[in-house]
């Protein structure tokens, strides 16, 4: 009966573990609204830590960027394009800064744009992962990423 056991509960587990990866994760996306005020206004609106306490529970975009970019198109020229064509204030915060506010504790490195709703991490880009090179260097991948989480125009 132990042999049986032994033989018959690692394969249970291992086809668990199978049937959850192959369920595939068909989460929907719930579009929100950005706080007003970061409608019909455009470009990036440098913080620090100290200004972040003031709107940390609001939604937002988030810019934490370094003081060099690595890629050929300069990250800030994609965010700026995107933020002058909707008409969508960005927030950017230098990576120094944003280490002492608490959304460093999920996103590691910079650059990135990160969606905050109501002071909650949505989504961010990975600036480690070769998945969203795509959306540093071009406005038009940039600006599908963001519209699949926000609305770009303000509710009326």
């Amino acid at each position: 009966m132990k042999k049986k056991l032994l033989i018959i509960v690692p394969i249970f587990i291992i086809l668990v573990i199978i049937v959850l990866i192959k369920i595939p994760n068909n989460k929907k996306i719930e579009k929100f609204y950005l706080e007003d005020k970061y409608y019909d206004s455009n470009g990036l609106i440098k913080i620090d830590s100290n200004t972040y306490k003031d709107i940390k529970k609001e939604s937002y975009l988030l810019f934490t960027y370094n003081n060099y970019c690595k890629f050929n198109i300069p990250c800030e020229d994609i965010f700026e394009t995107f933020s002058n064509d909707n008409n969508i204030a960005i927030l950017s915060i230098p990576f120094a800064e944003f280490k002492k506010i608490s959304l460093y504790r999920k996103v590691k490195y910079a650059p990135s744009v990160i969606i905050v709703k109501n002071g909650h991490i949505i989504a961010y880009l990975d600036a480690e992962s070769d998945e969203d090179l795509n959306k540093y260097q071009d406005v038009s991948a940039f600006t599908d990423w963001i519209n699949k989480y926000i609305y770009l125009t303000k509710e009326d």
